[in-house]
């Protein structure tokens, strides 16, 4: 092993995981708010067309990842994993603290919503920097055979970052109430962004590189042109490979978290803070999840975890969202119901998203690792899970019916379970520390 394990790597876990939750809690706050948002800076109209609007904002700032993904993947694997991933942290924050301080529509008219489809694309581009450099900094500092595990923890991020942005929000509701929020509170979820980015950037600055990329960069093995690499080369088709099984996975993600708590608000016409309230403590029941399904592939494989939980999901999605819909008619809520479902959803993620990292770690070569890892995540959670708001959103609209709004969550992950039983290698036992990757057999 020409590089040793770094002691102090559970540092490094927790100061990744923190930023992490924090870009994640920047990111998710304006979906969390798309109902309030959709007042203050569209045209009201038509109420619906509105929504829609801004939870197509919501989309578009999946959408622009794969982007911030090239970008930052070829910086990460050039100049290295820690100082690319404070500049996405940095962007980040501002990004999403500025919609704090923008004029509404009322103020400003359509020039609101132009801004704020820009201060989007920044978190988008962002965000396609940052979870492959965490993913890449946490694999390169930990053992082989625990490497499910460790990364476990920090898949829990963008769980947590959700749950910390439904927390801020149901804080800052109940102290001002809801008159004051929907009129000018909503502000403040957005502005504690600067305070926490702030923080996270602070204790990224106290780490140090990765003994791999140090490593690589000692033996003047960078790459010179990531892009070329990564793209014009036989890696294409692992790239691609990947991308299959991140766009199950990603749908899976959205259709557990994020369509859970539109499907609340929407369908089952939940108020906003009750909603946030069982979405947040089904969240935090499940987040260990992650944790305990990373840990499972170490033992058993990421293959056989990853496509148990696009099975299951894909089977059982229909039958779980109608028994959620039963649950919560207005005025006749069953509160521990409808958390055990939306449980069991998060656990789907668990399966899908716990080991998902480790896979992509050991999948690619050191030299153009960030690239290569950030590249299909963010095309399959982006574009694959990305989209699940939104089209599941309009398929309701259009047709008020379940069945029609659940074809896309359930057919992404049936098909791409199919594909990635023929096509996902085992990578368990790879080890990332060797200077030159093996790749993974089928």
């Amino acid at each position: 092993m020409p590089t040793q394990v770094p002691r102090d790597f559970r540092r490094v876990i927790i100061a990744a995981s923190v930023g992490n939750v924090i870009e994640w809690y920047d990111f998710y706050i304006f979906g969390s708010l798309a109902a309030v948002l959709s007042v203050k800076f569209f045209e009201q109209s038509h109420p619906v067309a509105a929504l829609l609007s801004t939870i197509a904002l919501f989309t578009a700032g999946f959408l622009i990842r794969p982007l911030g993904a090239f970008l930052f993947g070829w910086m990460g694997d050039r100049v290295g994993r820690k100082y690319t991933f404070l500049i996405t942290l940095s962007g980040m924050g501002l990004g999403t603290g500025a919609i704090g301080l923008m004029p509404t529509y009322a103020s400003i008219g359509l020039t609101a919503a132009f801004l704020l489809f820009g201060l989007r694309m920044i978190q988008g581009l962002c965000l396609g920097g940052e979870y492959g450099g965490a993913i890449t900094y946490v694999a390169e500092h930990v053992p082989d055979e625990r490497r499910g595990y460790y990364t476990g923890w920090l898949q829990t991020s963008p769980t947590l970052g959700i749950v910390v942005s439904l927390a801020v929000i149901i804080a800052t509701r109940t102290y001002f109430g809801n008159e004051v929020f929907d009129e000018w509170a909503w502000r403040i979820p957005f502005l504690v962004s600067f305070l926490l980015v702030a923080i996270a950037i602070y204790i990224r600055l106290q780490l140090q590189e990765t003994p791999i990329f140090e490593e690589i960069k000692a033996k003047g093995q960078t790459t010179r042109n990531p892009w070329k690499e990564a793209f014009l080369s036989s890696n294409i088709q692992y790239v691609g490979i990947a991308t299959i099984v991140l766009i199950g996975q990603g749908v899976v993600w959205y259709s557990g978290q994020f369509w859970a708590l539109y499907f609340l608000q929407q369908v089952s016409k939940v108020d906003s803070l009750t909603s946030s309230y069982i979405v947040g403590a089904a969240l935090l029941i499940a987040t260990p999840s992650l944790i305990f399904f990373g840990w499972l592939s170490d033992i058993i494989g990421r293959k056989p975890v990853i496509l148990g939980g696009m099975l299951l999901a894909a089977i059982t999605y229909y039958p779980l969202y109608l028994w959620l819909g039963s649950a919560t008619q207005p005025g006749n809520i069953n509160y521990p119901i409808a958390i055990f479902i939306i449980f069991i959803l998060v656990c789907y993620v668990g399966m899908v998203y716990g080991p998902v990292g480790a896979f992509l770690a050991e999948y690619f070569p050191g030299r153009i690792r960030y690239t290569s890892v950030s590249v299909p995540y963010h095309i399959g959670n982006g574009w694959g899970g990305g989209l699940v708001p939104f089209i599941t959103s309009a398929a309701f609209a259009a047709t008020g019916s379940i069945g029609y709004a659940l074809i896309y969550p359930i057919a992404v992950p049936a098909v791409c379970f199919l594909l990635a039983l023929f096509l996902m290698p085992e990578t368990r036992k790879i080890s990332i520390w060797d200077p030159i990757e093996p790749k993974a057999e089928l």
